[in-house]
């Protein structure tokens, strides 16, 4: 039997996506590239390639519930990240899950899934503000998101709430930290805030790449996740995964007709 130590392991929701550049195969191949054990719950299967998605079937609910504590009860698991959840239902039964691991932290990266049916995209919005963002210690999202979690139909038309009070929002929901990205912000500079109950902890700015990506938020969520599981300090950890993320990004590829993928196996090196 050998005797090698069980790197540490992190547990991820999400969606699959058949095309390996985001949803849950992205955030897996980026927690194994980091040496931390990749665990995964499919919350719902996508049909998409590189450039669309053209369908999404959810898990049902208590397959999400029964994926995940039979995991847990078999290893010990060090941090949860979290993507796309499919379906209200699936919210539901993840939030009832961490509530048993409170202790464990959560990198939540909200995708409540395109605009359709404005009731089924409110109902959603709604679970995951009332239920996950509470159990977040980051919640990262960029300011179209912010918006759309924080703001009513009426008020998501006004553009002069700056992204201090959408965070600030976030943290009156209970996210314990918010990370606003400027991925879609103008600019040469991407701009990314990681706010607290204090205000601003830190802020980083990163040269803005030319082209299109298209699984850099699954990347980015799934690295802080392992940092946080192999016990970096919650700033340092946030630091390491925008820089990993970074040059993923900037050693990426384009496999398709689509925009370029991360290289979660690129040469990097830590700060």
């Amino acid at each position: 039997m050998s005797t090698q130590p069980a790197p540490h392991a992190v547990l991820s929701f999400a969606v699959s996506d058949p095309s390996g550049g985001g949803g849950l195969q992205g955030g897996l191949l980026t927690i194994a590239a980091l040496g931390a054990h990749p665990l995964s719950v499919l919350t719902g299967i996508s049909v998409r390639d590189s450039v669309r998605s053209e369908g999404l079937q959810a898990t049902d609910g208590d397959w999400v519930a029964d994926q995940a504590r039979a995991l847990l009860e078999d290893m010990p698991v060090h941090a949860f990240v979290i993507g796309q959840l499919a379906s209200p239902e699936n919210v539901t039964e993840v939030a009832d899950v961490l509530t048993d691991y409170p202790d464990l932290p959560v990198v939540f990266a909200p995708d409540p899934g395109s605009a359709g049916d404005p009731l089924a995209e409110e109902e959603m919005l709604e679970a995951l503000c009332e239920l996950l963002v509470p159990q977040s210690t980051v919640l990262i999202a960029d300011g179209e998101l912010a918006r759309r979690l924080t703001s009513d139909e009426e008020e998501q038309q006004e553009s002069d709430i700056t992204s201090a009070e959408y965070a600030r929002r976030l943290l009156e929901f209970g996210a314990a930290q918010v990370l606003l990205t400027g991925a879609r912000e103008p600019g040469p500079q991407l701009v990314n805030t990681l706010y607290g109950s204090t205000g601003v902890l830190r802020t980083d700015a990163w040269e803005r790449l030319p082209g299109s990506f298209h699984g850099a938020g699954d990347t980015l969520a799934a690295a802080l996740a392992t940092f946080l599981a192999q016990g970096m300090e919650l700033s340092a950890a946030v630091h390491a995964a925008q820089s990993y993320t970074w040059q993923a990004l900037a050693q990426g590829w384009r496999p398709g007709m689509g925009p370029s993928f991360p290289n979660r196996f690129c040469t990097w090196s830590r700060p």
